[in-house]
């Protein structure tokens, strides 16, 4: 029996935060939230996820640099960055940096779902 894969959300934003949860929840898979890049340095230790939902701005720590703060650390997932002020240079800095994609808010339930699919593989939850 394989357990279900477990999706850490990354967002200071709390609304932010709690919708994507709750999206990806009712699509089969566990959650855990936190409101910023450091809270998941501090506390997402005790589990691996199977998949990163990160926002790009962040105070203190964004999200690019919690990537580099992972791959620096051997800690590697599948990580889908969100942001509502895309840039290129960033878009390509973390999809270069292995990121699965990178959305821009507000984004279609139908598109966090495909990258989820995308990151997740086998363990995507039919």
């Amino acid at each position: 029996m394989s357990q279900v894969p477990m999706i850490a959300i990354v967002d200071d934003d709390e609304a932010v935060r709690i919708s994507t949860a709750s999206f990806v929840r009712s699509l089969g898979y566990r959650t855990r939230t936190f409101e910023s890049a450091m809270a998941f340095l501090k506390e997402g230790g005790d589990e691996e996820p199977a998949c990163m939902i990160s926002d790009v701005q962040m105070p203190l720590i964004s999200g690019p640099d919690l990537q580099d703060k992972l791959i620096a650390a051997g800690r590697r997932f599948p990580i889908i960055f969100m942001t509502a002020f895309p840039t290129e240079a960033v878009k390509e800095r973390v999809l270069s940096a292995g990121a699965v994609s990178f959305l821009r808010k507000p984004f279609d339930g139908s598109d966090l779902q495909a990258s989820l699919e995308t990151a997740l593989g086998d363990l995507t939850i039919h």
